[in-house]
């Protein structure tokens, strides 16, 4: 087995990166909740990521919110609530951020840009006409130290379907 290289990550690096992820999965929760408006577990990861980013530990918390956002993505999927799905998936990808890992790998893109790809999915789904303008202002909500803990890394890669090509535009945007 190849070591893979590091990159330099401190706590306070992943607590950008997830404050920055549940702003992008915030901007689409309505998304969700209009089909699902006494379903909580899409605001329940969000705000353990914004916890978690507010100087929280890093605890199972976070994990079994994201894991249950997965299910409400899942069961929005099989329901045809596309749109819901991805705003439900961008919850999963907030909660998911406080794991960035410091690997020099360019599949931790998407722990970083994840949340606001499928945000901006989210978004094409119901308004194609906003998605440009929701994709600019979430590039416009990454904070400097965001753009620079993505810039430790490979740039985005070259596969992942729709939002894969959204993370890629993201990350040029944001590097």
């Amino acid at each position: 087995m190849t070591d893979v290289a590091r990159v330099d990550l401190e706590l306070n690096d992943c607590r950008a990166v997830a404050g920055y992820a549940a702003l992008c999965a915030h901007s689409v929760l309505s998304v969700f909740e209009q089909l699902h408006p006494n379903d909580q577990r899409l605001h329940d990861a969000i705000d353990a990521a914004q916890l978690f980013a507010g100087g929280a530990k890093r605890t199972k918390v976070l994990r079994d919110r994201a894991w249950s956002a997965l299910r409400a993505a899942g069961e929005a999927a099989e329901n045809g609530e596309i749109a819901a799905s991805e705003a439900a998936r961008a919850a999963v990808a907030a909660a998911g951020a406080a794991y960035l890992h410091p690997l020099a790998k360019a599949t931790q893109v998407k722990h970083i840009l994840g949340s606001a790809a499928h945000a901006v999915r989210a978004i094409e789904l119901i308004r194609p006409s906003n998605a440009e303008l929701h994709l600019t202002m979430l590039v416009g909500l990454a904070t400097s130290q965001v753009s620079e803990v993505l810039r430790r890394y490979p740039a985005a890669p070259s596969k992942g379907g729709r939002i894969g090509e959204l993370v890629r535009e993201i990350d040029a945007a944001l590097r």
